[in-house]
Formats: structure tokens, sequence, C-alpha cells
């Protein structure tokens, strides 16, 4: 069994596409999925299952999700090591972790729009763009911030969710504890 981590982008914010945690647990037991954990509501899903493609693991339960809550969510799996290896590497170890953000990437961003991309500097945002992660740092806060998960996909044309560094650091303790 491999530990994975599912990432839903834009359900149960502002009232907008909710999903009930314990149902979605449902869900997933029902496609086979062991040893399930969601964290907070936002959609954050540490789970095992027997699969070793990730990209079939999110086409699958993308299409379950539209199929049983009738909402067109995106959805990012992750193996664990692979988030485990995202967090670690992260550039900012000397900033305040409240303002350091992962802005994950469902696939690599063509070279020439990271080029342009990184052309472009902001008084209070810096980032990092590698293959399958964006990492930010909001000097004012995310809320503030121009460089957000819109921007992101838009400039570098990949799908993408983002998360804090608290809720990063917990689904790697928890994935680390679904796999002891």
């Amino acid at each position: 069994m491999i530990t994975y981590i599912a990432l839903l982008r834009g359900i149960n914010v502002s009232g907008k596409n909710k999903i009930v945690m314990a149902d979605l647990k449902q869900m997933l037991l029902q496609l086979g999925f062991s040893n399930i954990t969601t964290y907070i509501q936002s959609g954050n899903i540490v789970f095992s299952s027997k699969e070793v493609d990730a990209i079939v693991l999110s086409e699958k339960i993308h299409k379950q999700i539209l199929n049983t809550f009738k909402l067109d969510v995106p959805v990012l799996v992750l193996a664990s090591s692979t988030l485990q290896t995202i967090f670690n590497n992260h550039p900012y170890a000397e900033e305040d972790e409240k303002q350091i953000y992962f802005v994950l990437l469902k696939s690599t961003p063509s070279a020439a729009l990271v080029a342009e991309l990184n052309k472009d500097t902001y008084a209070t945002e810096k980032f990092v763009v590698t293959n399958n992660c964006v990492y930010l740092l909001c000097l004012n806060g995310f809320g503030k911030a121009k460089c957000n998960n819109n921007f992101f996909e838009r400039k570098l044309g990949v799908q993408a969710t983002t998360r804090n560094y608290k809720t990063m650091a917990k689904l790697v303790e928890i994935s680390k504890n679904t796999e002891a």
C-alpha cells in the first residue's frame, strides 16, 4: 500500500461546493481506499491505495466526486514522499511560517512561462517556481496577495491548489503516521 494525499480545490469555501468530510470519507472507502484521514474541512485527505499512479487516483477521485456530489472539483493527488519532499525543500526556512504558502501544481509548467513569470517582481511577495510547486512568501498575508492561486494558474497555464505552512506540516505528519 502506498500513502497518498489528495488535495481538493475550492470546497467548503464561503458556503460553496459543500462536501461533508464524513461523506467524502465514505465515498473514498467505496473506491477501495484505506487508512483515510481528513484534515480540516477544506479537502485535505490522507489515504492508502494499491494504485501506483497518482494521476489515475486523481482522475478516479475527481470522477467520483462529480458522480456523488455533482461538483466539478479539481483534485491533485501526491504520494506522501512527494509531499514531504516539497515541504522539506521550501526555500523560506528563515521566514515566519505564517507567511509561507505552497502552490501545488498539477503538471509541470513550460520553461518559457516560468521564465516570463520570473521577470515579474512584487514588493511584498516572493516566489520560487519548481516543477511541482510554487513556493510563495506573502509578507502581508495571502488574503492581500496579488500572487494568489488564480494568478499562478493564469501565468503558468496549469491547475494548482494552495496550502499554508501549517496545513502542509500537518499533512506530512498525518502521512508519516499512516505509513508507520
